[in-house]
């Protein structure tokens, strides 16, 4: 115990003799943590540019990328580089589900919710949902508004799946290839231009579609109305999404070229979902041809269908 009193007092009489020859020295006590500033913008942002920003490259988005580089990609034939497209939990799922049916506004969808980790598990699954969800609403509303007719007798329609699968599968991948390639095109032309991966694309892509799934089954409604006004408000929430989500991208663009990108993108969203609701739920009703019954007397009695 002496020596350990005698070594503090040594210890003591250095830290005396430094500030004594220098007063303005700073000293730093070992029982409270150092607190070292944070990173501060040189210069003042815009509001509502700071997420494209990040978008564009930070300091952690370039770490980001330096991790990833720094893991071992396995060759596209194999079974475990599609592993990694599909490898997200069902938080994830849920909380990207919630973000497209509840839009914030001035939030960048891929910013919050996929530039982390974006996957192909939500995408592909809603869009099967979806596929069977319009195939099955659309027979049970026929039977529905022809309940009662008795001339009518109800055929399911299997073609429908096939129909539906081909449209959804078909606008969930082929838009946002094109849509990608043209970010890409614009990007070498214009720096300032927020570059998206494809695998990111997809991902609001297949996302957005959610909102049809539950809007699907009340079109079961056998009211024209309430079927057009579901669509117009799921088309709104829907358009919102990619409309916060890709226009950061192409506003630095030329003004034409960065209203027409975005009319294009709202223009083919509300194709599909019109020509859904058009051609499975309000399609026109083919006229049923009366059936010929003989009378006993040899005269002809021709029956009226409905």
């Amino acid at each position: 115990i002496a020596c350990l009193v005698m070594y503090l007092f040594a210890e003591f009489d250095d830290a005396a003799n430094l500030l004594a020859a220098n007063p303005d020295a700073t000293t730093i006590s070992i029982d409270e943590p150092v607190e070292t500033p944070k990173n501060q913008h040189s210069r003042l942002q815009e509001p509502g540019r700071e997420e494209d920003d990040e978008l564009l490259g930070t300091d952690d988005s370039d770490k980001t990328e330096l991790l990833a580089g720094q893991k071992k990609s396995a060759p596209f034939w194999t079974f475990e580089y599609y592993q990694t497209f599909f490898d997200v939990d069902t938080y994830q799922v849920l909380d990207r589900i919630k973000g497209s049916v509840f839009p914030v506004p001035g939030k960048n969808f891929v910013r919050l919710y996929i530039r982390s980790n974006p996957d192909l598990y939500g995408p592909f699954w809603i869009c099967a949902t979806l596929v069977f969800t319009i195939a099955v609403s659309g027979n049970l509303s026929n039977f529905f508004i022809h309940l009662g007719k008795p001339t009518y007798h109800y055929v399911p329609e299997f073609r429908k799946v096939s129909i539906a699968a081909t449209t959804i599968y078909t606008y969930a991948w082929l838009v946002p290839l094109a849509l990608w390639g043209f970010l890409v095109w614009r990007n070498s032309k214009v720096m300032n231009i927020v570059s998206y991966s494809f695998l990111e694309i997809v991902c609001v892509y297949g996302y957005s579609l959610f909102i049809y799934i539950p809007t699907a089954i009340l079109w079961i409604i056998p009211q024209k109305v309430v079927r057009w006004v579901l669509m117009v408000f799921s088309l709104c929430l829907s358009g919102s999404v990619l409309v916060m989500t890709f226009w950061p991208a192409v506003r630095d663009d030329n003004r034409r070229i960065a209203v027409a990108t975005v009319a294009t993108i709202l223009l083919l969203h509300a194709l599909l979902a019109v020509g859904c609701l058009a051609y499975f739920f309000d399609a026109p009703e083919l006229d049923i041809p009366a059936p010929i019954i003989p009378a006993h007397n040899g005269t002809t009695v021709i029956t009226k269908s409905l």
